[in-house]
């Protein structure tokens, strides 16, 4: 179900945050009309999840809903699943704001008290795509207090991620070098160095319960590129990535309980050059062809993310949905939060 706190903001920042007592200011964090109280500079370094987090159920957070295109109310791209005590991210898009997905897991650890969102606490990191707005993060999620780091993160990657990783931990080295050498103390002089594995299509993790698959997505000329399946003891999700109208997309998220999918209004692509339409179809799914999808996957729920509006009105891209799929659609924002049945 979708989180009951994403309809009473305003109760929850009166209650979450009125029993933390030391090192804390409040603060605007640039979420629109509300703002949170979040400790100021605190250093969290659990180095084993909590019983209360190895029993709570699955939480998918979604970081950021935005693309390419800058706005001040849509992170870049990535969704955190939050599974016994680890925290695994798919996407790791920048805010056009300044900060990304670390800022974004940061304001969600306190928001919703998911330790494992602190960004040095975050183990894994899943890329679709090797496009920039969905891995402009990834050196902000490996290197914020990476001397904090027990464990490097770990990220998995279309090919080229071993390029980028090399280059994300040779630009860090200068730092590295003057904490690993100096007075500074140092959990784990390693922390730096991104772990990286190529994806190949099938199952790419198994742990806890968590079962991660990657499949082919169809984003045009951008290959590979990848969706993924999230399977544990009480929810599945499929994540789409950036991708066309795919039959694999729809036959995986058969009968799934969360379905996110990226989108661009069938209205707004008819306003754009015919270049650009000729692009924009082949490597994003449209309205119409997205309710095509669901019609076949029957997701319990359909959330969209990643939407490209172009002009129209943000709810235009739901009504044209709507129009033609009669199962639940919602237009994902910045730090909503799902859970199972």
């Amino acid at each position: 179900m979708r989180s009951p706190y994403l309809h009473m903001k305003t109760l929850l920042i009166l209650t979450a945050f009125a029993t933390v007592l030391v090192n804390c200011r409040t603060s605007t964090t640039g979420l629109g009309e509300f703002a949170i109280s979040l400790p100021s500079a605190r250093i969290e370094a659990r180095e084993i999840p909590t019983h209360r987090e190895m029993q709570t159920g699955t939480k998918v957070v979604v970081l950021g809903t935005g693309t390419p295109i800058p706005d001040a109310h849509r992170a870049g791209p990535s969704i955190a699943v939050i599974h016994k005590g680890n925290s695994y991210l798919f996407d790791a898009g920048a805010f056009d704001a300044g900060a990304g997905a670390a800022r974004q897991a940061t304001i969600a650890r306190y928001l919703y008290d998911i330790p494992s969102l602190y960004p040095s606490q975050i183990c894994c990191v899943f890329l679709s795509h090797l496009h920039s707005d969905h891995t402009l993060d990834l050196s902000e999620l490996a290197h914020t207090l990476w001397w904090r780091r027990r464990n490097p993160l770990l990220v998995w990657g279309p090919l080229g991620i071993s390029r980028i990783s090399s280059a994300i931990t040779d630009m860090i080295a200068i730092d590295a070098d003057f904490r690993i050498n100096g007075l500074q103390p140092v959990a784990n002089s390693d922390g730096f160095k991104i772990q990286d594995t190529t994806i190949e299509p099938g199952i790419i993790l198994h742990r806890d319960d968590l079962q991660i698959e990657a499949f082919l997505a169809n984003h045009g000329d951008i290959s590979p590129a990848y969706s993924f399946k999230i399977v544990t003891d009480d929810i599945s999700i499929v994540i789409s990535g950036d991708t066309a109208f795919s039959d694999l997309i729809a036959e995986k998220s058969k009968g799934v309980d969360l379905l996110f999918h990226e989108v661009i209004s069938r209205s707004g692509l008819e306003r754009n050059s015919p270049a650009f339409q000729r692009y924009h179809n082949s490597v994003h799914t449209t309205s119409d062809e997205l309710a095509r999808l669901a019609n076949v996957a029957r997701p319990e729920k359909l959330i969209l993310y990643h939407g490209l509006f172009y002009g129209t009105k943000e709810a235009t891209v739901l009504d044209e949905i709507k129009e033609l799929y009669d199962g639940e659609v919602i237009l994902a924002s910045d730090l909503d939060v799902f859970t199972g049945k």
